[in-house]
């Protein structure tokens, strides 16, 4: 099922193949964001301080560099891995490739949402292929996502409908990142394009759908690589929070799950109480 949500801006907002409505509001806090100096290298969240890690409170976990394909909200990604103990570096999907992978010493690859193709979006697809010759962890969200298919050989095609803020009913079979999640969730959408089931390789497993088909989770059936099409960051997505410690569990992490259980209960608070009486 894909239901309609009101035109809030509680979660993220990109434009193209990520689209994401927004308010007025929403849409002038996205301009001042796109006005900021350019963000390359940065070594913490811009999370709460208090979930930050280091601080006595949470223990660095892993060490993750997130690639930001010029998506304006990818500290809301940045945040959720704060929140849970990473150490988080990111950079621009221009700024960073295959060649600075080891020089980082990370712990696994985050490639962010963004707007456009996989082909556009910078080194992406150069650190998707980097990653898999490493095996080293690697988590894909709607671009990352796509461009994860794109290098194993399925075409990005446009998706049966134009989603601008759609929740849908993700059914899955509870592996990957997506392990320990009731079937089917609900997730949020902001997306044109999608895989082409059909050209994916027997070795990348499709662990996640819409009831129409629509491609919506998959994982590398030997390495650690996982993709969603969804946002497992925005407020209207269930288990956003497991699904992010599930991955740095695949990275080597170490995770307070209790800890996940209660930021997970406070984004259900928070939603609950958005959209009481819509």
């Amino acid at each position: 099922m894909t239901r309609q949500v009101p035109d809030v801006r509680l979660d993220l907002a990109a434009p193209a193949g990520c689209a994401r409505a927004q308010t007025a509001a929403g849409a002038a806090a996205r301009r001042g964001a796109q006005r900021r100096p350019a963000v390359r290298d940065l070594p913490v969240d811009r999370a709460t301080p208090a979930d930050q890690p280091g601080n006595g409170r949470q223990p660095v976990n892993a060490r993750i560099l997130v690639v930001d394909n010029y998506d304006s909200f990818v500290y809301n990604l940045v945040q959720y891995l704060g929140q849970l103990g990473a150490e988080v570096i990111v950079r621009r999907n221009d700024a960073v490739g295959p060649a600075e992978l080891d020089d980082l010493s990370v712990d696994g690859v985050l490639i962010s949402p963004g707007p456009g193709i996989p082909q556009d979006a910078g080194n992406a697809m150069a650190l998707v292929s980097a990653c898999a010759e490493r095996a080293l962890p690697l988590f894909g969200v709607c671009l990352g996502h796509q461009a994860i298919g794109a290098v194993f050989g399925a075409p990005i095609v446009r998706a049966p409908e134009l989603l601008h803020g759609k929740t849908s009913d993700i059914a899955h079979d509870a592996t990957g990142v997506l392990a320990g999640l009731p079937s089917p969730i609900t997730a949020t959408r902001y997306h044109s394009l999608t895989i082409e089931e059909s050209a994916l390789p027997p070795e990348i497993v499709v662990t996640g759908r819409t009831a129409s088909g629509v491609v919506m989770a998959l994982r590398h059936a030997t390495l650690p690589i996982d993709g969603v099409q969804f946002h497992p960051e925005s407020v209207l997505t269930q288990g956003g929070h497991r699904i992010v410690a599930n991955w740095l569990v695949r990275c080597g992490g170490t995770v307070d799950w209790p800890r996940v259980e209660q930021l997970g209960a406070d984004v259900d608070a928070l939603r609950a109480t958005a959209f009481a009486g819509v």
